[in-house]
C-alpha cells in the first residue's frame, strides 16, 4: 500500500465501535474507546482506538490523536498498576509492511514484567471470563 489506502468502515474495530461486535470494554468517552484485545500477548492487553474513522496514524486528524494520547497514558498507568507491571510496552502499526492488520487506527497497550516474553499474535482467542475479569481490574485502577 501507498499509505494513500482508504478507510474500510467494515473493519473489526468499526464494527465493534457500531455495536455489530461485542468487546470487554475498559474506558469510553465521546472521542475514545478502550478495549480489551481478545489475542492478549500479555495479561491486561489493551487496545485504545479514536472513534472517527482514521486507517492509522498516517492519516489521523491532528486533533484526533491530541485526543487520544492523553487516553492512551490513562490506560498505559491503570493498566501497568493493575497488573503490578514493572514496565508497559505501547505498539502501533501503520499499513501492512509495518504490521498492521486491522486498518483503525488503535495502540496496544501491553503490561510487561521482567524476564517476561510477549505472547506470540496466534489466532488462539482468550477465555471471555478472563478478559472480562482482566477487564475488571484495569476499570478498578480508572477509578482510584
Amino acid at each position: 500500500m501507498d499509505g494513500s489506502a482508504s478507510y474500510d468502515s467494515n473493519n473489526i474495530f468499526g464494527k465493534i465501535l457500531r455495536g455489530e461486535i461485542p468487546c470487554h470494554r475498559v474506558y469510553e468517552d465521546d472521542e475514545t474507546l478502550a478495549f480489551m484485545d481478545v489475542m492478549p500477548q500479555a495479561a491486561g492487553h489493551v487496545l485504545v482506538i479514536p472513534k472517527t474513522p482514521s486507517r492509522n496514524l498516517l492519516d489521523a486528524d491532528p486533533s484526533v490523536l491530541a485526543r487520544l494520547m492523553p487516553v492512551v497514558q490513562k490506560i498505559a498507568r491503570a493498566a501497568k498498576d493493575a497488573f503490578e507491571a514493572d514496565g508497559i510496552t505501547v505498539i502501533q502499526f501503520n499499513e501492512p509492511a509495518a504490521g498492521q492488520t486491522v486498518f483503525h487506527l488503535h495502540f496496544h497497550i501491553i503490561p510487561r514484567h521482567e524476564g517476561q516474553a510477549l505472547r506470540p499474535h496466534s489466532g488462539q482467542m482468550e477465555d471471555g471470563d478472563v478478559l472480562a475479569a482482566n477487564a475488571e481490574k484495569i476499570i478498578g485502577e480508572l477509578g482510584s
